[in-house]
């Protein structure tokens, strides 16, 4: 189905007709639904489906404005409205009220699932994101009186009743909408930095870590007089020949032990 982005309402005596309800773009569709529902799939259903969407088009798109200026095309966000507003058509029950009762928070919820889920350029837990319309929200109305300051996060904090940190995080989440590249060059100082030359490399120790868990079981396998040797060698960093004087042993001996419990332990850290 195109859908026509227009915002005209539909001339001819029955749009004149038409009671004027809470907004202009609420029209009287209450016989056009009861004919929906009466109908069998096909082309005269589907023609009073188009009938019904396109006369409440202009509320879809009011709706749509209302979400205008963050990071959004208007346009996409009549399109995304006007989503929205065909489910709330094809899902609408003519016995349980109102269509705009419900069609409002079904092209709504549309409308923030398109920011949910593809609008954030990093994944934000659901509170934050809470956080953050309530800091956008109150912003905006201490901002509203004329030649008042930019309010402060202490401001923000008293007006909502949350915290400075809570405030701080919505603050954040105002900006996680888009990214910075790590090839952006850092606006301090004319070197030509990039934002990836400000980050800390990898750390050689982990690497460390991750050989000495492999070789803790290796090691508790080995004999006690090869555990001792090691030990000795490369703990308290002794010599082949203080360690062969200390076991009165050669110090042929010392390397050949040394090299076979090594080779064990590296064996059973393979594995």
């Amino acid at each position: 189905m195109l859908i026509d982005m227009s915002t005209s309402r539909p001339a001819g005596p029955a749009a004149a007709a038409a009671p004027r309800r809470t907004h202009d773009d609420a029209p009287d569709t209450a016989s056009r639904f009861a004919r929906l529902v009466a109908l069998e799939e096909g082309p005269e259903r589907d023609a009073v489906r188009d009938e019904i969407v396109t006369a409440w088009l202009p509320m879809a798109h009011r709706i749509a404005g209302r979400f205008r200026d963050r990071g959004e095309s208007l346009e996409d966000l009549r399109q995304v409205a006007a989503l929205g507003l065909v489910k709330a058509v094809d899902r609408f029950d003519p016995e349980r009220g109102a269509f705009e009762s419900y069609a409002v928070p079904t092209i709504t919820g549309e409308i923030k699932r398109h920011f949910r889920d593809r609008m954030w350029a990093l994944r934000v837990p659901r509170r934050v994101q809470e956080l953050r319309n309530k800091v956008r929200v109150a912003r905006r109305e201490l901002a509203q009186s004329p030649g008042a300051p930019e309010p402060s996060v202490a401001d923000i904090a008293a007006h909502t009743g949350l915290t400075e940190d809570e405030v701080a995080a919505g603050l954040e989440a105002l900006e996680s909408f888009s990214t910075l590249s790590l090839d952006a060059e850092v606006p301090s100082g004319d070197d030509g930095y990039s934002l990836a030359d400000t980050l800390g490399a990898a750390d050689p120790s982990f690497d460390v870590v991750v050989d000495r868990e492999s070789a803790k079981e290796g090691l508790r396998r080995l004999p006690e007089r090869e555990r001792a040797i090691l030990y000795m060698r490369f703990f308290e960093d002794m010599t082949q020949s203080r360690i062969a004087d200390r076991l009165g042993i050669s110090q042929m001996h010392v390397s050949r032990l040394i090299s076979r419990s090594c080779e064990r332990v590296r064996q059973e850290a393979l594995r």
